[in-house]
């Protein structure tokens, strides 16, 4: 067999690959691009000092720890220079669809000798959310394994365009793209409709995520933050956020909670949620990123499913 390297999106899935015993050393891709601002040129000093800038401001993420698991494990991928083939072992959801396309566009311009394959998940009508990986049993990902896809070069140039969109200022661009179903990439269309549904809405000034948290505060009334914060991780949709992303969302909108024991939230956070008011007056700067774009220099319409720029 040819020499293969596999690339998984975490230890988690990393340790169990490693079970399976398949031929072909493994790397973690630690990062999480769906989150923070993103430059195109992966791997770059420009890209990395970008990425550590943002973990380093919004979750405490040290110089040494940054160093020692995402950068000690991108330098490993780089001295991988002899494989042909590597296989992709990344999730449906937007957090592991965004690093797959950085992931396939380094690729592109590092390893173009090589040939990419994916291991997809078969949707099974009876498995609503769909499974990660990390839930499947050895003898489910050995059939994944073995019936992965291909991709091919046309495949490859597309993840490459659609990462260059995500990166650039204008979220717009990346709304008008039609023709996700001519590739190999079944989930990459609602992964893109999921990120652009992180833009504040015009009803209130909240994005999709935002407004999930604070209806399910209303509906599920969770008894305590932790309580809140399992309820939205098991209702999220295909976001594929961890604890430490919704506990940040969570931080930021504690002004429209008026306890977190039990959770309930304040008359503006009710009016918010209602759209009777806007959560604009709230907003003290427009810093935060979604990739390349300014989250706060974009409207999204949830009657229209459009992007409007202010």
């Amino acid at each position: 067999m040819n020499s293969q390297l596999h690339i998984t999106n975490g230890d988690l899935f990393t340790k169990k690959l490693k079970g399976l015993k398949l031929p072909g050393d493994i790397i973690t891709w630690r990062e999480m691009l769906c989150e923070g601002k993103t430059e195109t040129n992966v791997g770059s000093e420009s890209f990395w000092k970008t990425r550590f800038d943002f973990l380093n401001k919004n979750y405490k993420v040290s110089k040494s720890w940054f160093i020692d698991k995402t950068l000690k494990e991108y330098r490993s991928l780089c001295s991988h220079k002899k494989e042909d083939h590597i296989v992709l072992w990344f999730d449906y959801d937007l957090f592991c669809q965004i690093n797959m396309l950085a992931v396939i566009s380094w690729l592109k311009t590092h390893r173009p000798y090589a040939e990419i394959s994916m291991v997809c998940h078969v949707d099974d009508e009876n498995s609503s959310p769909l499974l990660n990986l990390t839930d499947l049993n050895k003898e489910e990902l050995k059939n994944l394994y073995e019936n992965r896809t291909f991709l091919t070069q046309d495949d490859v140039e597309y993840a490459d365009y659609v990462w260059q969109l995500y990166c650039s200022d204008n979220p717009i661009r990346l709304e008008n793209l039609m023709d996700f179903d001519d590739f190999q990439f079944k989930y990459l269309s609602g992964a893109i409709r999921s990120h652009l549904m992180r833009f504040p809405t015009i009803k209130n000034g909240l994005n999709e995520v935002e407004n999930n948290i604070l209806r399910l505060a209303v509906k599920e009334s969770p008894k305590t933050k932790i309580d809140l914060l399992k309820t939205v991780l098991k209702n999220q949709g295909n976001y594929g956020f961890g604890d430490t992303q919704y506990t940040r969302v969570i931080t930021k909108l504690t002004p429209l909670f008026t306890d977190f024991n039990p959770v309930k939230l304040s008359k503006k956070g009710i009016a918010i949620l209602e759209g009777k008011t806007s959560y604009y007056s709230c907003i003290q700067e427009n810093t935060a990123y979604l990739g390349g774009a300014l989250k706060y220099s974009f409207l999204y319409n949830s009657e229209t499913n459009r992007i409007l720029k202010l």
